[in-house]
């Protein structure tokens, strides 16, 4: 019984954990991102949703020891995000006013790298944080491809809420000028690496936390 209540604190944990991920992207800049601002702050938010999959997804991987908790987390994170889409479109705005981040694709590569290295924390972290950091723009923008202009729906449908100051300003660059996707899978790759070293080292304040 108790290995059973554990396990299903457990993975009870990653559910909690993974619906705060998908709010904190919200305030991350998705929102903002895909209605707003669209392609200029395409490379922050590329780095913040890199960043961010990494710490919880490294976290709960080394935390159960199961490849394929990665893609777990980030199904989940997903799910949750389509809700939140779902509840803008239920409040009359268009369907693709809001658009889910693409986090599962990069989720796998994450547990495929834990399976194999056969479990190996160092590789997950090197070589694991680098994948995701390089894909996720990647995935990203493919999706971004696939719908209407952002930026053309933001300003067909302003946010009542938006301050003055957060006016949608048109910008002027093109989509692809300065290439955003390079600029975002290089920085990601970059500091994606550390983060998710944060989140292999969360397991050690976990552990002595449940051993106290």
């Amino acid at each position: 019984v108790m290995v059973w209540l554990r396990r299903t604190t457990h993975y009870l944990f990653i559910v909690v954990v993974a619906v705060n991920s998908t709010l904190l992207t919200i305030n991350a800049g998705d929102y903002i991102f895909y209605t707003d601002w669209a392609w200029t702050s395409f490379v922050v938010f590329s780095i913040s949703q890199s960043t961010m999959l990494a710490v919880g997804a490294v976290y709960y991987l080394l935390f159960t020891g199961v490849p394929g908790t990665a893609t777990y987390y980030a199904t989940i994170m997903t799910i949750y995000t389509w809700v939140a889409k779902g509840a803008w479109f239920a409040l009359g705005y268009p369907y693709d006013f809001i658009t889910t981040p693409v986090w599962i694709p990069s989720a796998m590569l994450l547990d495929l790298t834990y399976w194999a290295t056969r479990r190996n924390k160092h590789m997950l972290i090197l070589v694991g944080g680098t994948l995701v950091g390089l894909s996720l723009p990647l995935f990203n923008m493919i999706n971004l491809l696939l719908i209407r202009d952002p930026l053309e729906v933001a300003f067909k449908y302003p946010r009542p809420t938006l301050p003055p100051y957060m006016t949608p300003i048109e910008p002027q660059v093109g989509k692809f000028y300065n290439s955003p996707v390079a600029l975002g899978s290089g920085a990601g790759a970059v500091l994606t690496v550390p983060i998710a070293a944060l989140g292999a080292k969360l397991n050690t304040w976990t552990y002595r936390w449940m051993a106290a």
